[in-house]
């Protein structure tokens, strides 16, 4: 008998491509895993103009997050780039919007991980790897980091942390995603994409 493939969904916010570029990375890993699927999501921008809204769908990449995704996946992977140490508003601003979700328990007993991009290399790579933890802890989810059994942990010149996948885009967003980088990111979609297989069993 068959059984559906699992959907993990990848949300994230990016604000000039570095963090969608990390997404990818993380879908690719998921996908590696037979009968998982990687579902990438994004979130709408938060505007200081009370009356601004952004189009129903974004001009291009992936969709909208909606709350039905959470309840559906088998797991998530959920990633920002840094706002001084801290998740970017516009997931937080998403994250604030799930108290339903988590009366339910919804997303309780669901692994997950966390990833980020920062334009300076100590700009705060790790605190905002953790702030993005604390709401997934409220809901239940089981967070998942990256083991030293990955030996780019300790070879990475940039990006790349045991609390989860990161990048070094620089103050323009254009360095490349190095090698330590990309490998760390798919290892850890990879293993989120395992514990979900073993934990639907």
């Amino acid at each position: 008998m068959n059984h559906p493939n699992l959907t993990i969904l990848v949300l994230f916010y990016s604000r000039h491509g570095a963090t969608r570029k990390l997404a990818e990375l993380i879908a690719q890993g998921i996908e590696s895993v037979p009968g998982c699927d990687a579902r990438l999501r994004t979130v709408p921008a938060v505007s200081t103009v009370a009356e601004a809204t952004e189009p129903d769908v974004p001009a291009d990449g992936a969709p909208y997050v909606e709350l039905d995704d959470l309840t559906e996946c088998a797991g998530i992977a959920v990633g920002s780039p840094t706002r001084f140490g801290n998740m970017a508003s516009a997931m937080k601003y998403f994250w604030d919007g799930t108290a339903s979700q988590w009366l339910s328990g919804a997303l309780a007993g669901k692994p997950a991980c966390v990833f980020t991009s920062t334009g300076s290399l100590h700009g705060g790579q790790e605190s905002t790897l953790l702030s993005m933890m604390i709401p997934l802890f409220h809901h239940g989810l089981m967070v998942l980091g990256l083991p030293y059994t990955n030996p780019e942990l300790m070879t990475t010149s940039s990006g790349g942390t045991p609390y989860g996948a990161s990048h070094w885009s620089g103050l323009d967003g254009k360095k490349v995603i190095t090698e330590d980088e990309k490998r760390l990111a798919i290892a850890l979609g990879k293993r989120l994409a395992e514990t979900a297989v073993k934990l639907n069993g």
